[in-house]
């Protein structure tokens, strides 16, 4: 069948999705099929396997997945949450870059987020929890001055605390570590999501290892077909930096592990808690 963009585009809505082969994963969403900057779309159609499109005189293999690419809104949090409670994988913007993000509690969906990214075990991930008062279930925090992470947080910052033995994380998050990176995104699409898992999401971002980081949808799409969902929240603005890394986990100390979009802002508010640098602290990445 000959389908050109502008015919392709008012396909009917019905049946089974389909998405492009790996080949051509690019093209599709540049005829506008999956989305644009203003509307999203969800294409299912309703064709046997063997069948092929043309589009434009290229020859699409299409192969059945379950791949969805969503605007992050309200309106898809619901489904965000289900497929974090199921063990998937999503993809999301934060306040920083995109990332992926899966249930920290789960071993399995863990070990996926590692495979997709190409990653070593042995290089930890960082935890995302929905308001400042939850990272008191996943880490210790009563050595930290009053106000400290409410000054920091929801904000681009990952602070470093240690575990404790009340931590409820798995032991298979980071094995071998008594660390661990917090975020508190000052992203509401994420945090609802978050707060709705009623655990914590481990997160990373979202890129093959070693390669760039994301700030738009278009930046990871060869790995969207490994993801649950796809949430786009446009192009985000902090230039991939990435969030600022702080060790928190000695009494009255600090130090930068990685300088991020905000460490002049978080060096200021640490130094308006009294804390001083620590030349001795440990980078646990």
């Amino acid at each position: 069948m000959n389908f050109p963009a502008k015919i392709a585009e008012r396909l009917p809505v019905f049946g089974t999705r389909l998405a492009p082969s790996p080949s051509y994963r690019g093209l599709l969403p540049k005829l506008g099929l999956f989305h644009s900057r203003h509307q999203i779309r969800e294409i299912f159609v309703g064709l046997p396997k063997a069948m092929a499109l043309n589009l434009k005189g290229c020859n699409l293999g299409l192969n059945y997945t379950t791949r969805a690419v969503l605007p992050a809104t309200e309106a898809h949090v619901e489904e965000a949450i289900e497929a974090i409670k199921e063990g998937k994988v999503i993809a999301v913007p934060t306040d920083t870059l995109y990332g992926f993000a899966c249930d920290a509690c789960s071993a399995e969906a863990v070990h996926r987020i590692y495979e997709i990214k190409g990653r070593k075990q042995t290089s930890p991930l960082a935890i995302c929890v929905g308001d400042v008062v939850d990272i008191e279930r996943f880490a210790v925090t009563d050595h930290l001055p009053c106000g400290l992470l409410d000054n920091l947080l929801p904000g681009p910052v990952t602070v470093v605390l240690m575990r404790g033995d009340s931590s409820i994380l798995e032991k298979s998050l980071n094995p071998g570590l008594d660390s661990i990176g917090v975020r508190v995104p000052n992203s509401d699409f994420i945090r609802v999501i978050a707060r709705g898992s009623g655990s914590a999401l481990a997160l990373t971002s979202a890129n093959l290892s070693g390669q760039p980081s994301s700030v738009c949808i278009k930046d990871f799409e060869n790995l969207w077909e490994h993801c649950k969902y796809v949430y786009d929240g446009g192009v985000l603005p902090s230039g991939r930096a990435g969030s600022t890394v702080v060790d928190l986990t000695r009494l009255g100390k600090y130090k930068i592990l990685r300088p991020g979009s905000a460490m002049e802002e978080t060096v200021a508010i640490l130094q308006r808690h009294s804390l001083q640098e620590d030349d001795e602290a440990k980078d646990p990445r």
